[in-house]
């Protein structure tokens, strides 16, 4: 690893807790993107733990989210790695990649639906209040390598989080218990450390220029503010145009637009993901693609009918609707069943009032009688669709 004279840098920021890890020479995990945070990081991280004389295992661990992902991403992990001499881990959830996640939960949504195990239609997309993008295809994958591979250790994940960077993110701590990594049995803690949670975006840079790395292709060649997916749900649109100015992303770009036009819901709210780079499709995408978006706003119409107590809390409904109501919920789902070609069950009242009382019966067998799901509560079945 690099020796010799520390560089000029912010200071890192530290808690009682990070400091008595790092001197029983805890495991030091950072985790890496490619981008230009996590570069700063993990540089301003091993400047800190060669200073204090930190004897235990670093490594730079890189959740790879597949085709979703920018070319560059690995390489610039990889140039970082070789610059620290530190070991780089690579890991990826098993049941495939972020593109395939979005995929399945749109399948797993429409068979939700097509059995009123929902009552509105669910989008497939992660959204920012909902970012299992980020704790299903990162945190736990991470997390399960990183108890494996350190059975019997103390492990710091670090993260190259910072303040400057959002609302959200200026109140977050510099550091917390990540449970997923603690080993109660064992006595051992598992610490998510935000080290340079406080550093502008010009320190960032600047650390980063010390050192003499490249830094990743998205910012230099396509001009890109941020590395993370090509297209990302918390993206501005000169990053989604960024992402689709590089001829790498032209494939992904048209496979999340197909999703689009089959689901008929946008990338991010209202903003469609066709319309960034309309250029870049064949025109039966761009047919399908104005078809959704008005299947989109009949769509949004006919499901506001719905009052809000007949939606369900946590997966189960809270009342029986009435005849009337029964009737209402069952002429909804004939509407959004043919606009979108779903094969649903409960096209009448009667049915519908079947499975609401199904339902109910199963939540209360489960304990739920305020409404809210306990322990392991069952989940609603899925039928066939009819």
């Amino acid at each position: 690893m690099p020796v010799g004279r520390i560089p000029l840098s912010p200071p890192i920021a530290l808690t009682g807790e990070v400091s008595s890890l790092l001197a029983q020479h805890c495991v030091v995990a950072v985790g890496v993107s490619g981008g230009k945070d996590s570069d700063a990081c993990a540089l301003a991280v091993n400047d800190h733990l060669n200073a204090i004389g930190h004897t235990g295992p670093r490594i730079l661990i890189h959740a790879d989210l597949g085709v979703v992902e920018w070319q560059d991403s690995l390489p610039s992990c990889q140039r970082l790695a070789a610059y620290l001499g530190w070991e780089l881990i690579v890991v990826t959830r098993k049941a495939g990649d972020m593109l395939d996640r979005w995929y399945g939960r749109w399948a797993n949504n429409v068979a939700r639906y097509a059995d009123l195990s929902c009552v509105k239609l669910i989008l497939p997309w992660s959204t920012p209040s909902m970012r299992f993008c980020t704790s299903e295809l990162k945190v736990d994958v991470i997390c399960a390598a990183l108890k494996k591979r350190f059975p019997g250790q103390h492990i710091l994940n670090v993260a190259g989080i910072r303040r400057q960077e959002s609302a959200s993110r200026q109140k977050m701590p510099i550091s917390a218990p990540q449970k997923k990594l603690e080993r109660p049995r064992d006595g051992l803690s598992g610490v998510t450390w935000n080290a340079i949670i406080e550093w502008k975006i010009e320190e960032v840079f600047a650390r980063i220029a010390t050192a003499g790395l490249d830094l990743h292709e998205a910012y230099i060649r396509w001009k890109a503010s941020r590395v993370s997916c090509v297209f990302c749900i918390m993206s501005a649109l000169e990053d989604l145009l960024a992402g689709a100015s590089s001829p790498d992303n032209h494939g992904v770009y048209a496979s999340m637009v197909e999703l689009e036009a089959e689901s008929t819901f946008a990338f991010q709210g209202n903003r469609w993901l066709g319309d960034v780079a309309p250029h870049l499709l064949p025109a039966d995408l761009l047919e399908r693609i104005a078809v959704a978006k008005r299947a989109a706003a009949l769509r949004q119409e006919i499901e506001g009918t719905i009052p809000a107590h007949l939606l369900y809390t946590a997966g189960w409904p809270t009342v029986m609707p009435t005849s009337a109501e029964a009737e209402l919920i069952a002429d909804v789902r004939r509407k959004v069943s043919g606009l979108l070609g779903i094969e649903a069950a409960c096209l009448t009242a009667a049915d519908v009032t079947v499975r609401y009382a199904e339902l109910m019966a199963m939540k209360d067998a489960a304990g739920n009688k305020d409404g809210t799901r306990v322990k392991k509560a069952a989940k609603p079945p899925m039928k066939k669709a009819a």
